[in-house]
């Protein structure tokens, strides 16, 4: 049987790391093209250069982007793990030429112009932007999973909003949170959720033995839980903050119930919402995850712990930002758009 012949843009990235060598051991693919952007200030010819300990693990070498390599190369499936404004730029010629895009970035996340503001994007062609974004599926497979087997755009979801998302949703698409009460989400991740290159907020000597709150009221990816979940802008208040661990995000999330319930219907309407999905695992009433069950995997854990009220509940989500969170999950998502279980190449 063939296989499916994919591209990777931006594979020196973390994301891009994880996504390179998830590809390249996937039983159903031939070995991915790997390409670096022109922009980048070295040009390592083989990503072993860039990550040392990814040596010895297959041919793994780097080639700069064109389209006439994708041609070349027969590429059927491109994944971007680019900065945003580049899969803002790179996409619609990317479809034009009859390539299906998995997109990393948050370039195509949004539909909301308001919540897509904060990216400031600056699109040559603004009425081609708008058919792309309306086009693109949010790629959420265990919300959106019967959308993104006909996708051509795929837009893979963020890390915080993949945790945050995967927590409420039972409970919203129920009509059990109180949402005049508002929501809030006290999310914590990893330094590597911020991406390779270094900033002063990321440096050792910021981060070590610290623990800090950044991007309040306007972090980006505010607007994907909004959106997903059908929520006002008034009814959460996410807060994310920089853990001093490499990887990993940690979400606990505080709601009020409209009416009384027991634990076993909280875990109830967990169970059943999830019911037959692979990569959310679902925790006993009080037994809380934590970060290191799901590192190095694609899971999200979920667990919940409900007041003797039977009214307030606290949610605890967690999952690896790089792979849940990233490129586990843009694997996923291939998975359902070629008709393949969702799980292969992930276990």
């Amino acid at each position: 049987m063939a296989k499916l012949i994919t591209a990777v843009l931006g594979a020196t990235g973390y994301s891009g790391l994880e996504l390179a060598r998830i590809l390249a051991r996937h039983p159903r693919l031939d070995s991915p093209l790997l390409l670096r952007r022109s922009a980048e200030t070295r040009e390592p010819s083989h990503l072993a250069e860039v990550f040392p300990h990814v040596s010895g693990n297959g041919h793994l070498p780097l080639e700069p982007f064109s389209w006439s390599k994708l041609q070349e190369h027969k590429t059927e499936l491109l994944f971007l793990a680019t900065p945003h404004s580049t899969s803002r730029e790179l996409v619609p010629e990317a479809i034009a030429r009859g390539l299906r895009v998995i997109d990393l970035s948050g370039a195509w996340r949004l539909k909301q112009e308001q919540h897509r503001a904060v990216y400031g994007f600056h699109d040559a062609d603004a009425t081609k932007a708008a058919d792309l974004t309306e086009r693109a599926v949010y790629g959420l497979p265990e919300l959106n999973g019967s959308q993104i087997p006909g996708a051509s755009l795929v837009a893979n979801p963020g890390c915080y909003a993949t945790s945050v998302i995967l927590a409420l949703a039972p409970l919203v698409s129920d009509d059990l949170v109180d949402r005049d009460r508002g929501i809030i989400s006290d999310s914590k991740s990893g330094v590597s959720g911020a991406g390779k290159e270094p900033t002063s907020r990321t440096h050792f000597v910021s981060v070590a033995d610290n623990l800090s709150a950044y991007s309040v009221f306007g972090h980006r990816h505010t607007g994907e839980i909004l959106e997903q979940l059908g929520l006002d802008a008034q009814q959460l208040i996410f807060t994310p903050h920089l853990l001093p661990i490499p990887r990993g995000i940690l979400s606990t999330i505080y709601v009020y119930l409209k009416r009384e319930m027991t634990a076993a219907e909280v875990e109830a309407c967990f169970r059943n919402f999830y019911a037959g999905k692979h990569w959310v695992r679902i925790f006993p009433a009080s037994s809380l995850p934590q970060i290191q069950f799901s590192l190095h995997t694609n899971y999200c854990d979920i667990g919940f712990s409900l007041a003797h009220d039977g009214r307030r509940l606290v949610l605890v989500s967690c999952l690896d930002n790089l792979l849940k969170g990233a490129a586990g999950q843009a694997v996923q998502n291939m998975n359902l758009m070629y008709g393949w279980k969702e799980e292969e190449g992930l276990q």
